[in-house]
């Protein structure tokens, strides 16, 4: 049955793209033309790319690397059973976190222009109205009874609800000229996370998550329990971003410790380690201040139910444990800074020291050949005057 629903929805976007010419439409073999895989399946597969103190590791290491990155790193989420996600009648929910901010204004005007999708809201999730950052719309042209909605987070990462495989990457490939600061396509894709959902009938129960599966309603407002999902989704897919950029980092300086374990001399500069440095306050600045990984967002303070579901879901995917080990392994990464920090401190002020010894000595030196060129002077002077009297 699913597999009936996917042949649909290829076909029924390659008659919109074949009738349609809209300026704005992009090519299907576009940035994410590779096959997009359940988040299950990158486990194993995960290629990030490492750097050493040499450089970037060769293909052969990558996959064995990345493998034991991913076994460092806690739990993302509770592995649904297999019964609930092949079961027929569910649809898919997919989300990837591509870049550091979408340009939502701009994203809103290519997509008027693009006509395959209507907006449908602007959400402001901190209930002032002052920058809306979440944008929701929906597909024009549907293929069955289920809607195709999308949900643009302006933190730059975006969730398709019941898209298949070649709607994503057009839609991925289109996103690409509204994004700033755009992550490496392999993470991208190695850190994306797929659901399944479904419904229920409103009067019984409400939205909730169960065994993997999210249940939605389908109420008037139902969008606002797909919002909730996805704002649960994003946070979770935009962690594993920066577990990822957190996993290279610590390989890219894992030489250092090899260095201080020898005792050998430190091959950094203090130019390296200040940036090195910046780059561990910038991550924890992202974790820490800049996201919603440390408490609940506004939206949900005058919505008591949707913010149940909201903790539910973010309980599922393990957002504050994983939060909590990253902190851990940044401030980890912040005392091995400042010990390199001090180390290369103290050999500059030895240094220093150093040459300030050898500028005195320079100095006492010249001080001893001037002495005895004023002895000699004085000798010569002196053997001058003894002639002149015998004269």
């Amino acid at each position: 049955m699913n597999s009936i629903k996917l042949l649909l929805t290829k076909c029924g976007i390659s008659a919109i793209s074949g009738t349609l010419h809209q300026p704005a439409r992009i090519a299907i073999f576009g940035r994410f033309s590779s096959t997009f895989a359940p988040k299950s399946s990158f486990t194993n597969n995960l290629k990030l790319p490492v750097v050493r103190a040499n450089g970037i590791l060769g293909k052969n290491s990558i996959g064995s690397i990345a493998t034991l990155q991913m076994k460092k790193r806690p739990m993302r989420k509770k592995r649904p059973e297999e019964a609930e996600v092949t079961e027929d009648g569910n649809f898919t929910v997919t989300a990837y976190a591509t870049a550091e901010e979408y340009d939502l204004e701009k994203l809103l005007s290519g997509l008027v222009q693009q006509e395959l999708y209507e907006p449908k809201k602007f959400i402001c999730t901190d209930d002032n109205g002052v920058e809306p950052d979440v944008l929701y719309v929906s597909a024009k042209y549907q293929v069955d009874k289920e809607p195709r909605d999308i949900f643009f987070f302006r933190e730059g990462t975006v969730i398709l609800w019941n898209i298949g495989e070649l709607e994503s990457s057009n839609v991925l490939s289109f996103l690409r000229q509204y994004e700033h600061d755009s992550y490496d396509e392999n993470t991208v894709a190695g850190e994306s996370e797929q659901m399944v959902y479904n419904y229920v009938a409103s009067d019984q129960m409400s939205a909730h998550l169960k065994r993997g599966l999210f249940l939605l309603t389908r109420d008037e407002e139902g969008y606002l329990e797909k919002y909730t999902f996805s704002n649960a989704m994003s946070l979770s897919v935009k962690l594993g971003i920066w577990e990822a950029s957190l996993d290279k980092y610590i390989d890219s300086i894992a030489f250092v410790t090899e260095d201080l374990k020898r005792g050998t001399k430190i091959k950094m500069s203090r130019a390296e380690v200040l940036r090195k440095t910046g780059e561990l306050f910038a991550l924890r600045h992202l974790i820490n201040l800049s996201s919603d990984l440390l408490d609940t967002p506004d939206f949900y303070w005058d919505r008591e139910h949707l913010e149940n579901l909201y903790a539910q879901i973010c309980g599922y995917f393990s957002i504050s444990r994983r939060t909590k080990v990253m902190n851990e392994k940044l401030n980890h990464c912040v005392e091995l800074a400042e010990l390199i920090s001090s180390n290369l401190n103290d050999a500059h002020h030895v240094r220093l020291e150093w040459m300030i010894i050898i500028l005195i000595m320079v100095e006492v030196l010249f001080e001893i050949i001037h002495y005895a060129e004023r002895y000699v002077d004085s000798g010569q002077e002196a053997e001058f005057v003894a002639e002149e009297r015998t004269k």
